[in-house]
């Protein structure tokens, strides 16, 4: 089966194609077709760039900042052009969302309906970047590839291989093809109450303010593949997945489920990012709304995007100029690596105390998987566990691999995260349970 993944940031769209036959590889394969989009709306062009398993590229600037005329441009060069991989999209067996907040009403991925479609809708009020983006993918997959009807009948006198590509209008409920919300909160939606429920009034609890966690799709996806590679039984395994982007979150595993996380009933709290400030006292919002005349849009701004290591360094929120800017003796870039190592430790650390012990640390991400400074860095602080980094493992920042040394009573991976399969493969379980193959 075919299975088209939608993966949707506030200002990008990332869309996969992937075959799976009749059983789960158990390795990540490479998708048929691959296409990125960024944009901003102060250029109102999107950057798109499509590649195939074959080879073939593509590379556009579109001038329109809408997504859905973006998302719709995108995904006709699936089925036509130099990076068509498929006839039309009727070869499409299954379209699944990455949701990035599924409230707590949804503990696992769920086929879409008009009420989840709606539920999507009312958690955007938890997620104002992202699940309004995720919608609007759910809906262009509908109105666009849905609408193309399978046309197994011989071709009309005259209909060219082109016209029978262009979409038919059909309201048969046989014709749609099946679409599957995969929440990133879903893998937290077992945390204990201890963990789940703010110290404030019980009250916010019984509202929806909890806390939730993110970054679910990934740290489920590489606390499967940390015990693939280390050949263990995930349930044996005590495990901290350390999520280091842009956006950046730990979770604590054990018995394969998530006990812990740093992120909360926003992706704002927990760790020092690259632009969001994690956790503070909120008491500093009190004191700047009422002594500074800061406005709510004008905290959130100051919080999600000139925080972190953009705001200490006032350099960037990119790890690898912070790098340069270091070795150029910025000495606010070197605070700001040295704060975001420290806070990465303290976490750890509390991580590390919920679990009760520690048979693996994981790092992904693109900065938990690049820089080497950061690992090491994390690691010195837990030699006391007898934790041990291979050095030359750990400066070549190998994927997919143990970098710990062979006598380290703590394995240390390095997991290239792989989202985008993730949501794959629970579309693929859907598929199977509900009968569709």
């Amino acid at each position: 089966m075919k299975i088209l993944v939608f993966n949707a940031g506030s200002s990008s769209q990332k869309t996969r194609l992937y075959e799976i036959g009749n059983s789960l590889p158990e390795e990540p394969p490479a998708p048929l077709w691959s296409a990125h989009a960024d944009w901003t709306k102060e250029k109102s062009a999107a950057e798109l760039k499509v590649t195939t398993a074959a080879g073939q590229t593509l590379e556009e600037e579109l001038p329109s900042d809408s997504r859905r005329t973006v998302v719709e441009h995108m995904l006709k060069t699936l089925w036509s052009g130099q990076t068509q991989v498929i006839e039309s999209p009727a070869e499409i067996s299954m379209v699944g969302h990455r949701v990035v907040h599924g409230g707590s009403r949804y503990h696992a991925s769920t086929l879409i309906t008009p009420e989840v479609k709606a539920a999507i809708q009312e958690f955007s009020a938890f997620a104002p970047l992202h699940n309004p983006a995720n919608l609007e993918g759910i809906e262009v997959a509908e109105s666009l590839i849905s609408a193309y009807q399978s046309r197994s009948d011989p071709a009309a006198p005259g209909e060219t291989v082109q016209e029978r590509r262009e979409p038919r209008e059909t309201n048969s409920a046989a014709d749609k093809i099946p679409q599957v919300a995969v929440f990133d909160t879903a893998f937290h939606s077992q945390l204990p109450l201890r963990t789940a429920v703010y110290p404030g009034p019980y009250a916010w609890f019984e509202e929806g303010i909890r806390r939730y966690g993110f970054h679910g799709i990934s740290h489920q996806y590489c606390a499967q593949r940390s015990a693939h590679i280390l050949g263990r039984d995930l349930a044996s395994l005590r495990m901290i997945n350390c999520h280091l982007g842009n956006g950046c979150s730990l979770d604590a595993i054990q018995n394969g489920r998530s006990i812990e996380t740093t992120m909360g009933f926003t992706p704002l709290e927990g760790l020092m990012m690259g632009s969001r400030s994690g956790t503070i006292d909120p008491s500093i919002l009190l004191y700047l709304q009422r002594e500074k005349g800061y406005t709510p849009e004008q905290l959130d701004t100051l919080l999600n995007k000139d925080s972190g290591l953009k705001g200490i360094s006032g350099v960037s929120s990119d790890m690898r100029q912070l790098t340069q800017a270091i070795q150029e003796g910025n000495e606010r870039a070197r605070l700001a690596l040295e704060m975001y190592i420290y806070r990465l430790r303290y976490f750890i650390g509390a991580m590390l105390a919920a679990l009760g012990g520690l048979d693996v640390l994981t790092f992904t991400g693109g900065i938990g998987e690049n820089a080497a400074e950061v690992r090491a860095g994390a690691c010195a602080a837990f030699g006391f566990l007898q934790l041990k980094l291979d050095a030359e493992k750990n400066a070549a920042s190998p994927a997919d691999q143990d970098i710990a040394a062979a006598d380290s009573a703590v394995r240390v991976l390095i997991v290239h995260t792989e989202e985008d399969w993730e949501i794959a493969k629970e579309c693929w379980r859907i598929a199977h349970a509900h009968g569709y193959i």
